[in-house]
């Protein structure tokens, strides 16, 4: 390998000083590498010092570092007022405006200062590696080195080999990459690298439940969190992040793969944009209403003081999940094969609308109701009525399951409700990002934890859930809607069918 990540001398330039510039140098600088900072913006350079200097003091306040620690870190730092003063760096890392042009212009003068083994790197998150090197005249050693914002607190980088990334590139940067406390995950160039390309079906697949109708912003945001468990519901992600990035970075990607129908961007994210409401960012306006740093509180379905009849529980799908939660509440079960007369119907479908749950069943569709249990039924229920429910018996069905005080979150007829559809869509997703070859399958799931903050990551969460579930509720979806965009990736087909792991690799 040309270049040895450990040696002592190891000196590393960053061109660009912005927010991604100054976390790279605050972590290059602590772990003991000189950091040669340039930017083309006057006194830039030396505003990013500062900035990590002041920084690096605050976590000596803070009890987080020691005055020792930071003192070498501050010494390391270095603010070079022309481009030539970085011909001694051993890697470059390019952190500038995300424009194609900009960058090969940048990489073209490097290539005239820095030595033939000096590593080039790009941070971007949008272009391809392989587009920025191929204006290089040794494109060979050009590769990506993406890394999160805050750099500092998300530690883990995609270092991606575009195709004329020479492999001891990847391996040099990837060493790099753990010398400066980070996880390297290591991808192929493609479209989104990993982490964007796989944080693809938790918000696009939201939208299309709100377009659909199948439930309010934030009772979607309920479901997702409270029976899924993700830290942040989609709209409150999408308020924190602005949708002036998310909706581009949705558009971008769906075009870069030439409309994949599992990417496909929502016309309501459009529209927001053009109307201004991009989340926190404006005013405090996104798709909650903000004051004081807090979303506003949004209506909670009231519970209904309902009578409850006797309870029939479909024999399909998760039967023995709900037929104990209803014993527990104190539920009067009807044990017959068919349902009594007057019995509430309950099915606990995968994959299935209410509707076509009661159908399959045979049973009458004005008593029936959906009740979600794949994720349990501790922290909140989702219930669906299908089109012909009676009202008497969708409140008997809501009374019930809050008898103990959980949550119930009603919601209108939906292959899948909120939280299956959206899981197994994600799933989907990353068991194709394994299929492409994108990134090995534990990669991948390192990358979505750490990047995205998931619970778990595609492929271990396709695992709890069950291969064959997810097969089952995807294969529902798909013929529900009649829509690609739900077609089973073949590796998920596969393992379900052999009963094997997401995570085992091919042979």
């Amino acid at each position: 390998m040309p270049l040895d990540p450990q040696r002592q001398d190891l000196a590393i330039g960053i061109v660009g000083t912005g927010v991604m510039g100054r976390g790279i140098a605050q972590i290059a600088a602590q772990a003991g590498i000189r950091v040669v900072l340039y930017d083309t913006r006057a006194d830039a350079a030396a505003a990013a010092k500062e900035y990590v200097t002041g920084t690096l003091a605050k976590l000596v306040e803070k009890g987080r570092l020691s005055a020792d620690s930071a003192t070498r870190a501050t010494g390391l730092l270095e603010v070079a007022p022309v481009l030539g003063q970085l011909a001694e760096c051993h890697v470059v890392i390019e952190a500038i405006v995300e424009r194609l042009d900009a960058k090969r212009e940048l990489f073209g003068a490097l290539e005239a200062i820095v030595a033939p083994d000096c590593v080039l790197t790009t941070n971007t998150s949008s272009l391809q590696v392989t587009a920025i090197a191929a204006g290089c005249k040794h494109p060979e050693r050009v590769g990506g080195f993406h890394f999160f914002n805050p750099v500092p607190l998300m530690r883990v980088v995609e270092v991606v080999d575009g195709l004329l990334t020479a492999p001891w590139v990847g391996d040099a940067l990837v060493a790099l990459a753990r010398r400066m406390g980070h996880t390297p995950v290591r991808a192929q160039d493609t479209p989104g690298f990993i982490v964007n390309h796989a944080g693809r079906g938790f918000t696009t697949e939201a939208l299309a439940c709100l377009r659909e109708g199948v439930a309010e912003f934030w009772e979607i945001d309920r479901c997702l969190r409270d029976q899924a468990g993700f830290r942040m519901g989609p709209f409150e992600l999408m308020d924190l992040t602005g949708l002036d990035v998310s909706h581009p970075v949705m558009e971008s990607i769906y075009d870069q793969y030439y409309q994949e129908p599992r990417y496909r961007p929502s016309p309501i994210t459009a529209q927001r944009v053009v109307a201004g409401l991009l989340g926190r960012k404006s005013q405090n306006r996104g798709f909650y209403a903000y004051a004081e740093g807090r979303a506003q509180p949004m209506p909670v379905a009231p519970v209904p003081d309902a009578p409850v009849p006797k309870v029939w529980v479909a024999r399909h799908g998760l039967h023995d999940r709900l037929a104990a939660t209803v014993a527990k509440l104190g539920g009067h079960l009807d044990h017959g094969d068919r349902p009594g007369p007057d019995s509430l119907c309950l099915v606990a479908p995968l994959g299935q609308d209410a509707t076509s749950a009661a159908v399959a069943a045979g049973i009458d569709a004005t008593r029936t109701v959906a009740v979600d249990c794949l994720f349990g039924l501790d922290k909140r229920r989702t219930i669906m009525a299908t089109p012909a429910t009676l009202p008497a018996l969708r409140d008997a069905a809501h009374a019930l399951l809050a008898r103990d005080g959980v949550p119930v979150s009603p919601i209108r007829d939906s292959a899948g409700f909120v939280a299956q559809r959206v899981v197994a869509h994600i799933v989907n997703i990353g068991c194709d990002i394994a299929q492409q070859r994108i990134c090995s399958p534990p990669d991948l799931d390192l990358a979505v934890t750490l990047g995205l903050g998931y619970p778990l990551g595609p492929l271990a969460w396709g695992d709890a859930i069950g291969p064959a579930r997810v097969l089952e509720i995807l294969e529902r979806l798909q013929s529900c809607y009649g829509d690609p965009r739900y077609r089973p990736s073949p590796w998920l087909k596969r393992r379900a069918l052999l009963g094997l792991s997401l995570l085992t690799p091919e042979n």
